[in-house]
């Protein structure tokens, strides 16, 4: 069992940015896939960016752009999105996730869930 517990959200205003956190606890190991997703309300769940727990394996989605970094502090557990250039089109319930490496970590197949943080861009 993975725990995954994020923090970070708040209201930001149209070009500012944000740091998300997730703190992951529990049987977590190093060939484990941490990722982050979005969903917007009535949209579907889509995926952000992903790291292999070592951070020698990055993914990002096309749409992000380079404004998102995914990145990791192994000694404290935690994996983090950095968000620049934030859009109003980023508001979203942001949620970190986990699993074994396995056949794609672009879809949200994933085993393990936070319960998600709401990210809000103001225009």
């Amino acid at each position: 069992q993975v725990q995954l517990v994020e923090s970070g959200g708040g209201l930001v205003q149209a070009g500012g940015s944000l740091r998300l956190a997730c703190v992951a606890s529990g049987r977590i190991f190093s060939n484990y896939i941490m990722g982050w997703f979005r969903q917007a309300p009535g949209k579907e769940r889509e995926f952000v960016a992903a790291s292999s727990w070592s951070g020698d394996r990055l993914y990002y989605a096309d749409s992000m752009k380079g404004r998102f970094t995914i990145s990791r502090d192994n000694a404290k557990n935690t994996v983090y999105l950095q968000m620049n250039s934030l859009k109003p089109e980023d508001t979203a319930v942001y949620y970190c996730a986990s699993r074994p490496r396995g056949s794609s970590v672009y879809v949200p197949a994933y085993d393990y869930w936070g319960q998600g943080t709401q990210v809000t861009v103001s225009s």
